[in-house]
């Protein structure tokens, strides 16, 4: 009995641990696909960072015509470049 407590403390303790820990590789966000195909569309490329913010709008870095931009994607797929 001491032992299945210690074992399930063991796990408890390695879960929390690793839910501390944040990945060393960035991942695409959910939905990220969609966005940077969407700007392809609209002939940007080298489509980069793009990241989802609490607002809903996505933002990032592209290039149209040899220029690097920085992108705004708004909720309702609106794109800004500045």
């Amino acid at each position: 009995m001491k032992g299945m407590s210690l074992a399930a403390m063991l796990v408890s303790l390695a879960c929390a641990a690793s839910a501390q820990t944040k990945p060393t590789t960035t991942t695409p966000s959910p939905g990220s696909a969609s966005v940077k195909t969407q700007l392809q569309s609209l002939h940007y490329g080298n489509v980069q960072d793009l990241r989802r913010g609490p607002d809903g709008q996505w933002t990032g870095r592209a290039t149209q015509n040899g220029v690097e931009k920085q992108v705004t994607i708004s909720r309702d797929g609106t794109v800004i470049a500045r």
